[in-house]
């Protein structure tokens, strides 16, 4: 039980920006049950989120999604963006292999790195505005952290790092598939309640699945800059994804 608390405040001190001030111990087991809590860290963003959109509902639908985009960036200190503009300049640079790991480490961000930045967050943005706009049901935004989180937990144990070194390949000494089944139990227990998180489960298992070959394919392997723009991607994938289900859909939205 020790172990476990110690799991899931190592989780949040990671995860987030919240002022945590105590020293947490960095064992296999704190590692174990920290990666077990992140979809559990990712609810209470959500929750968060949820609490914000739901105190802003007679405020015009833009205000209150960049006050959500900025709340949630602020929750998470934009550490996970950092992964989306290096994997962007890495890419956008044409280089071979070896090339792209250096602009990988490289600190200075260039400028394939702020376009992906940008137009992340102002998709970001945009969806949440119309899907706050649509009065969708708010569990959505309860979920959309929540399995994020969990796509980058799947991610790195269940893909190689590409170096035998780092935090992402620390990490992945002490996990095994069992984390990433345990870290789902939250998502599963609120998807007895609303069934309609099973689809997006499986959409965020599909995302994970391309991820995962296209990491293998372009660098060999991972890092943690790509468990953190799974993150950030996995989120997106599912605005996205929402967003289409509310726009097109041809029968009642889910959860109405």
């Amino acid at each position: 039980m020790k172990n476990a608390l110690f799991g899931v405040l190592l989780a949040l001190q990671f995860l987030t920006r919240i002022p945590i001030p105590i020293s947490v111990p960095w064992t296999p087991d704190t590692r174990r049950w920290a990666v077990r809590a992140f979809p559990l860290v990712g609810l209470m963003i959500g929750g968060l989120l949820a609490l914000v959109a739901l105190g802003m509902q007679n405020v015009p639908a833009p205000v209150s999604a960049l006050a959500v985009l900025s709340v949630w960036v602020t929750l998470s200190g934009g550490l996970h963006l950092d992964g989306i503009m290096d994997i962007a300049d890495a890419l956008g640079s044409n280089q071979p292999i070896a090339r792209r790991w250096e602009i990988m480490k490289d600190p200075q961000i260039g400028s394939f790195g702020m376009l992906a930045l940008v137009f992340l967050l102002a998709w970001k943005g945009v969806l949440l505005w119309a899907l706050l706009a649509y009065q969708a049901p708010l569990w959505w935004l309860l979920m959309l952290p929540a399995l994020g989180r969990w796509a980058g937990v799947a991610l790195l144990v269940l893909t190689p790092c590409a170096q035998q070194k780092g935090l992402a390949w620390s990490w992945q000494q002490s996990l095994s598939g069992q984390d990433v089944a345990l870290a789902l139990v939250p998502i599963v227990l609120i998807a007895l309640l609303a069934p309609a998180i099973v689809l997006m489960m499986l959409t965020v298992t599909v995302f994970v699945l391309l991820i995962r070959w296209l990491m293998l394919r372009l660098f060999n392997g991972i890092n943690g800059d790509m468990v953190g723009a799974t993150i950030e991607g996995g989120e997106l994938w599912l605005l996205i994804l929402l967003w289409s289900w509310w726009q097109f859909a041809t029968v009642s939205p889910l959860g109405i």
